[in-house]
Order: structure tokens, then sequence, then C-alpha cells
């Protein structure tokens, strides 16, 4: 293979093939907006998969980093450090979370939790209790513990033998997973909204009764927010939306905006279970990272766009709501802020690549149901061109 062959074609080669990627190699990103190589410029509602909540090139975040590379970039979690002190008190004072821990990613951040919720059992009730209910068509990451957690047989494929101590319930039926507690249920995570699953929303009575279950009958209750936490759904956490405080809560994606960090954040009653040496991590919140991670959730709390994800997701549901009524391919419009799902009586694969031909980043989960996480600075300027194309996509299907 000669030096001057293409990116896909040396990705092709050398790399593990775990990605069905779109044929584009992308070079520069600018706000809502991204160039291939080409030069070609797309509007991105992908969004990095719900991450870059300040858009690509973020200069907030662009400055804190370089400004905290000339300073300290990483020196290990024997030692502390303000920037990863400053990011710890912003989430727990913004939060009902007391103690963090960082790690890297969301499945890390699960991991912990996971981790956390079994150890604090063992120590203050020394009982054999070590199942975790979670729910079908979930997704709790690819290690084996979350892809064991993880409510989709098809992610879970090809791993066997999975960890012990996981059982699946119906998401949204509060009457299956109260039938489904017993005497080795410790606690119940569940996803606010289901991203991967297809951005399935929940009755809004669904997560308080889920609270109650887990009070009533002394179990602990994980929330799962990597996807949807830090402003996405219109509130910096979802669970805000339903009047309800977890135990436990997992963070990552837009908490970097494209930085690897992942956070697990618990009440002050189960801090105790992670004493020195019961769980650690090498890069998990090093100097350079949480300074960068500051700064966002900064801008995210002072700048509005968490109010601007409200805003416009409703004017984005609705524009789709208007689209529903034209074409009859679109069965359902769900969602909460800036995370929408448009489920289709087809296949969306077609969609998606008619879209980018145009020059519009869609994505498509569990084959029907176009999802939309596009970065929390979009405005009508971005959403009117989108609407329009899927208008004239749809248009030429259905003819």
């Amino acid at each position: 293979m000669a030096l001057n062959d293409s990116t896909m074609d040396r990705a092709d080669r050398f790399m593990f093939q775990t990605y069905k990627r779109i044929p584009i190699t992308l070079v520069k990103g600018d706000g809502c907006r991204v160039w291939d190589e080409n030069g070609k410029e797309y509007l991105d509602f992908i969004g990095g998969i719900a991450v870059c909540a300040l858009g690509h090139s973020s200069p907030i975040l662009s400055k804190a980093l370089h400004e905290q590379s000339q300073k300290l970039v990483h020196v290990s979690n024997l030692f502390y450090t303000q920037p990863q002190t400053e990011l710890a008190q912003i989430l727990v004072e913004n939060s009902a979370g007391d103690r963090v821990f960082f790690c890297n990613s969301g499945a890390e951040a699960n991991e912990a939790a996971i981790k956390l919720a079994r150890r604090y059992w063992r120590d203050k009730f020394g009982s054999e209790r070590h199942t975790i209910l979670t729910m079908e068509n979930s997704f709790h990451g690819r290690t084996m513990a979350t892809l064991s957690a993880t409510g989709q047989e098809k992610i879970r494929t090809g791993f066997d033998p999975l960890l012990d101590g996981f059982r699946y319930v119906p998401f949204n039926d509060l009457r299956a997973l109260e039938s489904s507690i017993d005497q080795s249920v410790l606690a119940v995570m569940v996803e606010p909204i289901q991203g991967e699953g297809g951005v399935v929303v929940p009755d809004p009575d669904y997560l308080t009764g889920v609270r109650e279950i887990c009070s009533n009958r002394g179990i602990l209750l994980i929330l799962d927010e990597i996807q949807v936490g830090m402003g996405r759904t219109g509130k910096l956490f979802a669970y805000q939306h339903f009047g309800i405080t977890p135990d436990i809560i997992t963070l990552a994606k837009s908490l970097g905006n494209g930085i690897p960090i992942g956070a697990m954040l618990a009440r002050e009653e189960l801090g105790g279970a992670f004493g020195p040496g019961s769980h650690a991590t090498t890069f998990g919140g090093t100097p350079l990272i949480t300074a960068g991670a500051t700064a966002v959730v900064r801008s995210l709390l002072n700048d509005g766009w968490i109010e601007n994800a409200s805003v416009m997701g409703t004017y984005f549901k609705n524009e789709l709501i208007n689209l529903q009524q034209k074409h009859a391919v679109i069965r359902d419009i769900r969602g909460l802020g800036l995370i929408i799902g448009v489920e289709l009586v087809i296949e969306g694969a077609e969609i998606v690549t008619a879209c980018m031909e145009r020059g519009f980043l869609i994505n498509c989960v569990q084959d029907r149901v176009l999802r939309f996480v596009p970065p929390l600075i979009i405005g009508k300027e971005e959403i009117d061109p989108l609407i329009a194309c899927l208008d004239e996509v749809l248009e030429e299907i259905e003819n």
C-alpha cells in the first residue's frame, strides 16, 4: 500500500473494523459545522454523539487546555491538584451528589457506580446481595461489567460468559420493576432517556415511581446520565425534570466537550465505601482534562446554553412534528431538549446517506430511529436548513 493512499484506505488496513464509518474524512470543525478533506462543509447534528455541547473547536475549551498545558498536565492521583478540586466542587454544588470520582469515559463511570454500589451494600449490611436491575434495551458501556449490564442482546453477543449480577426488566414498566426485586437485588440502574435504545422517553411518572420503589425496598438508585446529562435535556441533569434525588449519578460525554472524562457522583452516605486503594485510575481527572471540563461546565451554567437547549429543542421538535404531518414514513417524534428521536416505518440508513450527501450529518439507532444530539449552541439558522433537507429527502423516498 502506497504512502499516498487515502486516510480511509489506511484506516481500513491498520485499524480494527469495530465501527461502521460514514465514508468521509473530517479534518476541521467550528461550532455546529465540520469540513472534510475535500473542503465540503456539513452541519453536524451528531455532535460526537451528544459530546460537543459547546460545538467544535470551542474557544472556551481551547483556551483552558492551552493555559493548563503550560502549567501541569499530569501528576497522578497521588497528589492534590487545583483543577480537579475545582471541577469536583462545581459538580457537587450543582447536583444531588456529595462526592465525585473522576475517570476517563462513561463506561468507566458506570464501572465505578457498579463497584461502589456493591461495596457499599457489602460493607453496611454484610449480605450476599449482588444483583443490579437494569432495563431492557439499555446501554451502559462496552467493558465486561457494563456490557453485562446492558439490556441489548446484540451488544452482549459473543462475549460469554457475561459477568453475573445483572437482570433486565422492561423499561417504563413500574409493575415489572417492583415484581423483579427480591433479596438478591441491591440497586436499580436506569437511563432517564434511553439514547442508544432509540431515544425512548419514559412516562412522566416513571422515574418518580422508580425512586419510590427503591426507597421503599431499601435499595439504591443509579442514574446513567452519560448521554442526557450536562444540559442536553434543558436542565443540567435529566433527573431534575422529575423532582427526584438519585443515590449515584454517572456522567461523561458533554462533561468534556470532546476531551476524555467521566465522573461518578454519589451521596455522602455511600462515600465511605470507597476508601484508599478500593478503586483507582491512572488518567482519571488529570489537571489538563479537569481544567478543560471546568471551563465547559462553567460555560454551560453561565452562558445560557442549557436554556438554549430547552428553547431550541422545543422549536426543533415542533418543526419535526410538522414534517410528520406531511410524511407517512414518520411514525413518532420524541425527546427532551436536544436529544430527539424520529421513529420511522422504514430503515433510516438511506436517509442518513442522503442527508450526508446534501451536507448534513445525522445518526440512526435501532435501524429505524433518526437520533439528533447536536451541540447545545445550535440555533434556528442550523435547524431550519436540516428540516428543509429532511423534507426533500423524505419526499423523494416516498415517491
